[in-house]
């Protein structure tokens, strides 16, 4: 009985991955979204963090997963430093998560993600800022790093992504907090 009370949340669960998969790897995927922030991304498969990746076993997180993730994180934090009526686009160009798998150290740690501070976090990414009127204010490109990750606190030690999203929440700060002013 347990079990069909399961069963509709699992093909939803299915269904949901399989239509995020199709998405991920046509043209470039996009959080739909009405924030004054849209975040897309090119094919999650030629980013870096999936040509790292060596782990094949059961628990491997999809790329569609984590990037919708930092999509809809950018979109939230970004819309709160812009002025009314300017948008922001931003494109994920290439990811490189934080920490590696060291395949070496047998299938039991196969899905083990080692963290350490030879494996830094790094997101490329495009952006262009529009005011209200429709002018371009800022665009660019940045290639965000941070060398110095392990030795800076982070708000949640359980979150996956914290260093991504703290790399994020730097940028965002660097670049467009005067945006608000303005």
């Amino acid at each position: 009985m347990r079990f069909v009370k399961l069963f509709p949340r699992i093909a939803l669960a299915l269904t949901t991955g399989f239509v995020l998969a199709g998405a991920a790897f046509g043209a470039p995927a996009r959080v739909a979204s009405a924030s004054t922030v849209q975040v897309s991304w090119t094919n999650p498969a030629d980013f870096t963090e999936e040509k790292k990746r060596r782990s094949f076993g059961l628990a491997r997180e999809t790329p569609e997963q984590w990037v919708s993730e930092l999509a809809r994180y950018l979109e939230r934090r970004g819309a709160r430093l812009l002025a009314p009526g300017q948008q922001l686009e931003v494109t994920f160009t290439d990811i490189s998560r934080a920490g590696a798998f060291e395949p070496w150290r047998g299938p039991q740690l196969d899905d083990t993600r080692f963290i350490k501070d030879i494996y830094p976090p790094a997101i490329d990414l495009t952006f262009t800022l529009h005011n209200a009127d429709g002018s371009v204010a800022l665009e660019g490109t940045r290639k965000l790093r941070d060398a110095a990750f392990l030795y800076r606190g982070t708000p949640s030690s359980t979150d996956p992504l914290r260093y991504e999203k703290r790399m994020l929440d730097d940028w965002l700060r660097r670049d467009f907090a005067t945006a608000k002013a303005s």
